[in-house]
């Protein structure tokens, strides 16, 4: 019995070594035997697109709404009773002054006149008569051939004779001014609208509508509203000849560029605004009367740090910009005054040749390593 007990013991022992190998080999496999550990990768550098800080002059705008409207308007009326004959213009044409554009009928005018002609030639007559007897009376007095009785006599004749003759020149003057208004001309230049009546159409005084409408179109007044506290600095400005008005026509890259004419005299106190008037020069008729522009006034100009818009972040704690300094971001907090033409305009915070990210910012933190790259055509 005590041989088969040590026979058993032996085989168990030899077991556990056979178990003790594999379990062994097993763990060296998993574990790729006694390799070192690899260290963790570094971290990437982010790449960005970056710009510099400029400091340089900026203007101070104030944009706003504004509308076109002419300086002079005409309506062309007629000052008599007739009918027209003649239209001498193209509908929506250009037109100077004294152009001719209507013609009325002036035969009644015409034959007024000609009686008006023959009352004063028949009167002048009576007066030259006048005349003669008066003289002739003065003689007589003077030889005692008659009495002073027809001497006053004669000088009455000769006065009322005299007298006539001024009437009948009134008359015939204001004939002739009756005999103008048969000829429309245009009082200024610029555009005229279409006639509302054409030839054969009668005409009078009284009637509502006019003939037809001139506007002057060069130049023209675009007027807009500015906020109250832009009123101090616009009025300073106007001093020293620094602020200009410029009105640009939606959707497109026509606009034209002018003075200031007139900021008025009070403000509406239900809003707050104040209307300013703009002189635009318009030589091309960029501006057309009764359009919408935007406005853009330019009070003055000064200096100050600039970088592009979309470089500036937002946060719970205000703005930010990431700045690049020795290939690494740094969050640098920015005091933002306004904004133009896409560029920020910044008050605290950078000085001036600051190097900040203007693409990228989403994979950054402060910190991290940078690696610039060339800015997109048009960016």
């Amino acid at each position: 019995m005590t041989g088969t007990n040590f026979k058993k013991r032996g085989l168990l022992i030899a077991g556990l070594c056979v178990v003790a190998v594999a379990v062994y080999a097993t763990r060296g496999m998993w574990t790729g035997g006694t390799a070192p550990a690899k260290e963790p990768p570094r971290a990437r550098a982010v790449s960005v697109e970056i710009a510099k800080a400029e400091k340089k002059q900026v203007p101070v705008d104030v944009d706003s709404i504004g509308t076109v409207t002419p300086i002079s308007s005409v309506a062309l009326k007629s000052r008599l009773e007739t009918t027209i004959v003649g239209v001498h213009f193209e509908d929506g044409a250009r037109v100077k002054q004294g152009d001719l554009l209507f013609t009325l009928d002036a035969r009644q005018i015409d034959a007024q006149i000609a009686q008006a002609e023959g009352n004063l030639a028949r009167d002048r007559s009576q007066l030259a008569a006048a005349e003669r007897d008066m003289k002739r009376f003065n003689e007589l007095i003077g030889k005692g051939a008659t009495t002073q009785v027809n001497v006053d006599n004669a000088k009455t004749a000769f006065d009322n004779a005299t007298a006539t003759i001024q009437a009948d020149q009134a008359i015939l003057d204001n004939l002739k001014v009756q005999k103008s208004y048969t000829s429309i001309t245009a009082p200024i230049s610029g555009r005229i609208s279409a006639a509302s009546v054409k030839v054969g159409n009668f005409v009078r005084p009284a009637d509502t509508s006019a003939l037809a409408t001139i506007n002057q179109m060069a130049p023209v007044y675009v007027t807009f509203a500015i906020p109250q506290r832009v009123l101090s600095d616009l009025r300073d400005a106007m001093k020293t000849g620094e602020s200009s008005v410029r009105a640009a026509i939606p959707g497109t890259n026509k606009s034209e560029s002018g003075t200031i004419a007139m900021v008025e005299n009070a403000v509406d106190a239900t809003t707050g605004m104040v209307t300013v008037r703009g002189m635009m020069g318009n030589e091309s008729e960029v501006l057309w009367p009764g359009i919408l522009v935007n406005a853009t006034l330019t009070v003055r100009s000064e200096n100050a740090v600039v970088v592009p818009s979309v470089a500036v972040q937002r946060s719970q704690t205000g703005n930010f910009v990431f700045m690049v300094k020795n290939g690494k971001a740094q969050i640098q907090p920015v005091t933002v005054n306004r904004t133009f033409q896409g560029l920020s305009v910044v008050e605290s915070g950078l000085e001036g040749g600051e190097d900040v990210v203007v693409d990228g910012q989403l994979l950054l933190s402060n910190g991290s390593t940078v690696e610039p790259r060339s800015r997109k055509a048009g960016a």
